[in-house]
């Protein structure tokens, strides 16, 4: 579905990922990994179109990406939930929820679409009229996530989607997501540094270190690789 080979990129002509190869396919939860300043978030932006690629190609359902728009991206099916939530606080949850909705799959869909944002995340219909400010931090993640499914993607990208939230909050966030993947056909990326809970959640998962891949595998791979083990989970 989503393929990136030997991608470098980065910020005024210094790049921050280095030969990036990643690749995910139809259905799959795949996590993304590692420390602050690792590449994560540079890694959603490049993919999203934010920020162009020095080197290397990304194909999404055999369409060279790099030769679309990041404004028609979206309308592929690709979904970038951006970290710090960046709801549209003046308006309401449905408002914030019609915004995600622009683009053709997201109208041609929005009725069904809708009905499952609100089996997923009830509280947001029970408040779909309050301004999206005044929801607490984990409601307000909650509607940054809906407002990416409310496109009808494909693929939804999440970007530390449990940044600044309790650990309780977090776990219901996680839950959540591991519902969408149950219950849709969606593929679901997910960059994350609680490491345990991404790995515990993703079937598969890239480790990414200084703008580098050093390490991909499956759940039980990397859970029981002695690396990941010492500098992650803290065993």
């Amino acid at each position: 579905m989503l393929k990136l080979t030997k991608v470098h990129a980065g910020y005024g002509g210094v790049d921050v990922l280095h030969a990036i190869d990643v690749d995910v396919k139809s259905g799959e939860f795949v996590a993304i990994v590692g420390p602050n300043g690792a590449g994560k978030s540079t890694l959603f932006k490049t993919i999203s179109g934010i920020v162009t690629p020095s080197q290397g190609s990304i194909e999404f359902l055999d369409t060279n990406l790099l030769t679309v728009p990041a404004a028609k991206r979206a309308h592929l099916g690709i979904a970038h939930v951006p970290e710090g939530r960046q709801v549209f606080s003046s308006m309401t949850v449905l408002e914030n929820l019609e915004m995600g909705a622009y683009t053709r799959q997201g109208q041609l869909h929005w009725d069904a679409t809708l009905e499952k944002i609100y089996t997923w995340f009830p509280v947001l219909a029970e408040r779909q009229a309050q301004l999206a400010g005044t929801l607490s931090g984990g409601q307000q993640q909650m509607l940054a996530i809906s407002r990416g499914l409310a496109a009808n993607p494909k693929i939804l990208l999440l970007d530390e989607p449990s940044m600044g939230l309790s650990p309780a909050i977090a776990d219901e966030i996680f839950d959540r997501l591991i519902e969408i993947h149950r219950s849709s056909d969606i593929s679901l990326v997910l960059v994350e540094q609680r490491v345990a809970e991404a790995l515990h959640f993703a079937s598969r998962a890239y480790v990414l270190e200084a703008g580098e891949i050093i390490l991909s595998g499956d759940q039980a791979v990397l859970q029981d690789d002695e690396r990941i083990r010492q500098a992650y989970l803290g065993m």
